[in-house]
C-alpha cells in the first residue's frame, strides 16, 4: 500500500471525536485521504471497493453529526465499512486487510470497540439496531443508535420486520437508507423501483412541524387545515417518494438527500438526533464514487480482486487454464435447458457470482432474480414445482442457511423437485467466517427425502447438475469456489452421463489403509496417497464418495471389512458432517471396535471453530485438510505419526 504523506489529515485520526472535530473543509480533503487509500490498499489486495468508495462522505458526516465515542453505529453487510475502520485506529494495520491474521473485511465485535456488530450477510441492522435500543432504555441511558442500510438490503424481509417491530416499538433510532441503486448485481423488485423515485427539495423537518402547529392555532378551523395540509403531503410524498412507505411503519422520513454532500447530510442528522421517535434518512449515492472505474463498472468493482490502480485494468491472466466451477454450473444450466423447457434458473441477487448470467441472457423467460431474499427464493422454487417445473435455485452456500425451514418444510416434507446448486461450499479465502461454506452438509443431510451430492472435479458437477434435474424429488449439489483440477466437460454434442444414485468410486485400491472422500478433498487424498508410498511405503486406497445422501452404504461396508484404518476427508464441518455420517453407519453395523477385526475411523474436516480470513490455501493448511493434513491423518491412523 502507498505510504501515507506525513501531512494527511488521516494520519492524524485515531477515533470518532478526531473527525467530529474538524471543519468541513477538513472534512472535504479527509475524504480524498479516505478514497486513496482504499483504492491504493483493494488494488493489492483485493476487497469490496465500490461500495466503500460510495459512503466516503455519508461516513464522515455520521462521524461529524454524532458522537460516536458513545452513539452506536451499525453498517448493514459491511461491504462498505472500509472508511470506517480507517477512522477507528486501524489505519496502521489496513495494509493486513482480509489477510491471514490481519483486519476482516467486515465489522468485528473482537476487532474494535467502534464495531458494534459483525456483520456479513444482508439485512440484519434494523432489527439489531433496535435491539440495541431497546437495551438501552432498560438500562436508563441516552446515547443515540444508528444503522446504515444499502437499497439491496432492503428488499429482504428480514428488514421489513426490523422496520415493522421498530415502529410499534417507537423506540429512538436512525436508519440511514442508502440508496444507490444497486447491490452487487442491479436491484430488482417492485420495491427496488419505488426507491428510485426521487423528490429533489422535501420539506425540511422542522418547517414542517412549524407549519402544522401554526395551522392548528386558527381558531376554529385550524385542526381542519392541520389535517388537510397532512392529506395533501402525504398524497405528494406516496406519488413521488418512498416517504409513505416508510410513514407507514411510523418513521419519521427524511430526504432524499445528496449523499456527497456532506454540509448537507451533517444538517440532516443534526435535525433527527432531536426526534424521539425512529426516523428513516433516505441518502442518494454513486457506488465507486470518486473512482472513474469503479463509478463505470460497479458491479465488477463491488469485490475486486488486485488491479492497476492508475487505470482499473487486471493484469492478464494466463491463458488456457481451466473453468471455475462457477462457470461450469452455469453453463451446463444452460445446455440442459436446450431440451428442457421445464428447467427454471432462479437466483438471489447474484447472477454473476452464481453463474447464472449466462441463463439470464440465452433463457430470460424462464430466469428469475429474486434479490436478496433467500427464504423466498425456495419457497417460490416449490410453487414452481408443484405445477410440474424443475427448479434450480443457484445460492452460495452460506446464504443458504437462511433459508433452512423454507428446505425442510416446502420443499422436503412435500418432496418436490427442487435442486439446490451450492457455489462457495468450504472455506472461500478472504471474506472470512461469514461466508465460509462449511455447514451445509450437516444442516442438508438429516433432512428426509434430499439427495445431496459433492463432485471431485468440473466433469462430474456437469454430470451431478444433470443427475439432481432428473431426479423426481429434491436434491443439492454442493461444490467449491475457484477452478478445479481441469477435467474435461463433455462436449455439447456428447450426452451427460449421470451418476448411479449412492454409488461412489474407487479411485486406488491399497492394503494399509483407505481414504474415504468427499468432492474438493478426493485429489488432495489422491496425492496424499501417492505421497505417502513414495515416502513412506504405504500402500493407501482412496475413493470418491460422491454421495453424502444416500450414502454408498455397501461400498462403505466392503472397505470397511477389508482396512482396519479409515480416514474420511471432508472440506466441511466435523460435527454433524460426512465423517459423521460414515461412523454413524459403521457404529450402527457393530464395525467400530478397538479390538481385533473391527475398524478405526480417524475424520479430516473443519474443527469446531469459526475459521478466519485468508487465502483458501492458507486456511486448508491451518485447520489440516490439504494434502499435508490427510496425509498426517494417515499416518497417525496406522501408528506411524
Amino acid at each position: 500500500m502507498t505510504d501515507l504523506l506525513p501531512t494527511s489529515l488521516l494520519a492524524r485520526v485515531t477515533r470518532p471525536s478526531d473527525v467530529a472535530r474538524m471543519s468541513l473543509d477538513e472534512l472535504a480533503h479527509l475524504a480524498v485521504d479516505l478514497r486513496r487509500v482504499i483504492i491504493d490498499q483493494c488494488s493489492e489486495g483485493g476487497g469490496h471497493l465500490a461500495p466503500s468508495l460510495g459512503v466516503v462522505e455519508l461516513t464522515l458526516a455520521l462521524y461529524k453529526a454524532f458522537d460516536l465515542e458513545r452513539d452506536k453505529l451499525i453498517w448493514d453487510v459491511g461491504h462498505q465499512a472500509y472508511a470506517h475502520k480507517l477512522l477507528t485506529g486501524r489505519l496502521a494495520r489496513f495494509g493486513t486487510l482480509r489477510q491471514m491474521d490481519g483486519i476482516s473485511g467486515f465489522p468485528r465485535l473482537s476487532e474494535s470497540p467502534y464495531d458494534h456488530f459483525g456483520v456479513g450477510h444482508s439485512s440484519t441492522s434494523i432489527s439489531a439496531a433496535l435491539g440495541m435500543a431497546m437495551g438501552r432504555d432498560l438500562a436508563g441511558l441516552d446515547h443515540r443508535v444508528v444503522s446504515v442500510i444499502g437499497d439491496g438490503s432492503m428488499t429482504a424481509g428480514l428488514a421489513f420486520e426490523g422496520l415493522n417491530q421498530a415502529g410499534d416499538m417507537g423506540r429512538k433510532m436512525v436508519v440511514v437508507l442508502n440508496d444507490n441503486e444497486m447491490s452487487i448485481s442491479k436491484n430488482v423488485g417492485a420495491l427496488s423501483s419505488f426507491l428510485s423515485r426521487k423528490l429533489s427539495r422535501p420539506a425540511p423537518q422542522r418547517f414542517k412541524r412549524e407549519f402544522e402547529s401554526w395551522l392548528k392555532s386558527i381558531p376554529r378551523i385550524g385542526m381542519d387545515l392541520a389535517m388537510y395540509a397532512r392529506r395533501s403531503e402525504d398524497s405528494l410524498k406516496s406519488f413521488f417518494t418512498p416517504g409513505m412507505l416508510f410513514e407507514a411503519f411510523r418513521f419519521t422520513y427524511v430526504g432524499p438527500i445528496d449523499g456527497h454532500d456532506i454540509a448537507s447530510l451533517i444538517d440532516v442528522f443534526e435535525q433527527t438526533k432531536s426526534m424521539d421517535r425512529p426516523a428513516l434518512v433516505h441518502v442518494l449515492t454513486k457506488k465507486g464514487r470518486g473512482y472513474k472505474p469503479a463509478e463505470t463498472n460497479p458491479t465488477y468493482f463491488h469485490g475486486v480482486g488486485s488491479f492497476e490502480p492508475e487505470t482499473g485494468l487486471v493484469p492478464a491472466k494466463p491463458g488456457g487454464g481451466p473453468k471455475s466451477y462457477t462457470e461450469v454450473l452455469g453453463e451446463t444450466l444452460c445446455r440442459l435447458a436446450e431440451s428442457d423447457e421445464k428447467i427454471v434458473a432462479i437466483t438471489a441477487a447474484m447472477p454473476e457470482g452464481t453463474g447464472t448470467d449466462c441463463f439470464r441472457l440465452s433463457h430470460p423467460e424462464r430466469f428469475v432474480d429474486v434479490g436478496i431474499c433467500e427464504p423466498h427464493a425456495v419457497t417460490f422454487a416449490a410453487g414452481l414445482a408443484t405445477q410440474g417445473f424443475k427448479p434450480a435455485v443457484c445460492i452460495y452456500s452460506t446464504f443458504l442457511q437462511r433459508s433452512y425451514d423454507q428446505i425442510v418444510h416446502d420443499v422436503c416434507l412435500q418432496n418436490l423437485n427442487v435442486n439446490f446448486f451450492l457455489d462457495r461450499a468450504g472455506l472461500v479465502g478472504e471474506d472470512g467466517a461469514t461466508h465460509h461454506g462449511v455447514f451445509d452438509i450437516a444442516y442438508l443431510r438429516h433432512v428426509p427425502n434430499l439427495t445431496l451430492m459433492s463432485p471431485k472435479d468440473e466433469a462430474e458437477l456437469a454430470q451431478m447438475v444433470a443427475t439432481a434435474l432428473a431426479l423426481p424429488g429434491p436434491a443439492a449439489v454442493r461444490y467449491p469456489r475457484g477452478v478445479g483440477p481441469g477435467a474435461d466437460v463433455p462436449l455439447v454434442s456428447e450426452p451427460l452421463e449421470l451418476v448411479p444414485l449412492g454409488q461412489g468410486e474407487l479411485l486406488r485400491d491399497g492394503a494399509d489403509a483407505v481414504i474415504i472422500a468427499l468432492g474438493s478433498r478426493v485429489y488432495p487424498a489422491l496425492e496424499a496417497a501417492q505421497a505417502l508410498e513414495d515416502e513412506q511405503g504405504l500402500s493407501v486406497a482412496v475413493f470418491n464418495a460422491r454421495f453424502v445422501k444416500p450414502l454408498p452404504e455397501a461400498q462403505i461396508l466392503e472397505l470397511a471389512g477389508r482396512f482396519s484404518h479409515i480416514v474420511t476427508a471432508e472440506e466441511g464441518c466435523l460435527a454433524g458432517g460426512f465423517g459423521s455420517a460414515v461412523l454413524e453407519l459403521l457404529a450402527d453395523q457393530g464395525l467400530l471396535s478397538c479390538n481385533a477385526g473391527g475398524c478405526q475411523v480417524r475424520r479430516v474436516g473443519i474443527p469446531d471453530q469459526f475459521v478466519e480470513h485468508g487465502t483458501s490455501k492458507q486456511l486448508r493448511a491451518k485447520v489440516g485438510i490439504d494434502r499435508a493434513g490427510i496425509k498426517a491423518a494417515v499416518l497417525a491412523a496406522v501408528g506411524k505419526a
